[in-house]
């Protein structure tokens, strides 16, 4: 172990040694290529992730429909023009106020049942207590393919067919059971004293519940409503076949409409595309401080 000398006067200045360990030790070659190549594959993942979302973004400056073909053209002329037809000549607007109904609903629905069933089995002690979280972890097996006819006909002789009701039942049926794994997790690492004082309050469960643990789960929560937010928002297969008339398309339905047979509009797909991503980077901006939190809480205890 090497010592640091004492300070010397300016004339008489020694060099300083440090141990192998210490911060304002030099980066040794190695260190500097290890450092180097460590950056340049952080800056290549980057890349990756990003450029979709560019690529997309470029390709709606396109004047022609054709224009993703040949992309040198559209660097020479590109044009807002894509984004002023959807906005004004398509039903965009109706279809984004769908979206955003059935997205809010689902996450408003779905956060408080999971957050109820987790806090439920974490806390409390019932008969099939066990088996019902392996319940939920059962529905997620099935494929939608097979979901699909017997949703469709449970929906069907409820009148839910074509009814934003209908499709926010559906969509939490696919996320609270995620969801709520996710907050029994984070329920566990919130210590139970918290609701042995808030019953010595006077607080009924419920008021425990709702008072005390729910304010101190935020970060768990947030993940749990972007997860929700973003089944429903994105979601193509279940919203194209339950939701009949145009009226009551989402924007993930709304975009078959520039498809067909004989005609692909892709420069009016892709600006779409762009508009929709919008409200969803919106929301995971809001909630990206309480993400990491979220879900890295309750890995370590059961």
């Amino acid at each position: 172990m090497t010592t640091v000398s004492p300070p010397q006067a300016p004339g008489n200045a020694l060099p300083v040694t440090t141990a192998p360990g210490d911060p304002r030790r030099p980066l040794t070659k190695r260190r500097r290529h290890a450092s180097a190549g460590l950056h340049a594959g952080l800056a290549a993942c980057a890349f990756i992730a990003v450029f979709p979302i560019l690529w997309i973004f470029y390709i709606s400056l396109g004047p022609d429909k054709n224009d993703y073909q040949h992309p040198s053209r559209i660097l020479g002329n590109p044009t807002f023009d894509n984004y002023t037809y959807v906005l004004q000549h398509t039903g965009f607007g109706t279809w984004m106020v769908n979206s955003l109904i059935v997205a809010f609903g689902t996450m408003l629905i779905g956060v408080l049942i999971a957050a109820s069933a987790a806090y439920a089995v974490s806390r409390m002690k019932f008969l099939g207590r066990g088996s019902l979280m392996y319940t939920f972890l059962l529905t997620q097996m099935f494929p939608v393919a097979v979901l699909m006819v017997p949703l469709y006909k449970i929906m069907g002789s409820l009148g839910l067919l074509d009814t934003y009701g209908g499709l926010i039942v559906i969509y939490c049926s696919t996320a609270v059971p995620y969801c709520a794994w996710l907050l029994k997790g984070y329920f566990d690492t919130i210590p139970v004293d918290i609701d042995e004082a808030g019953r010595i309050d006077g607080l009924s469960p419920f008021g425990t519940f709702w008072r005390l643990i729910l304010p101190l789960a935020r970060p768990g929560l947030a993940v749990a409503a972007f997860y929700t937010f973003l089944t429903a928002w994105g979601e193509v297969a279940y919203a194209s076949k339950f939701m009949l008339t145009e009226e009551r398309y989402t924007l993930a339905v709304g975009l078959q409409t520039y498809i067909s047979q004989f005609n692909s509009q892709w420069n009016y797909l892709a600006a779409t595309s762009v508009l929709i991503a919008i409200p969803a980077g919106a929301v995971f901006y809001i909630a990206q401080k309480h993400l990491v939190a979220g879900l890295t809480a309750g890995g370590t205890k059961s």
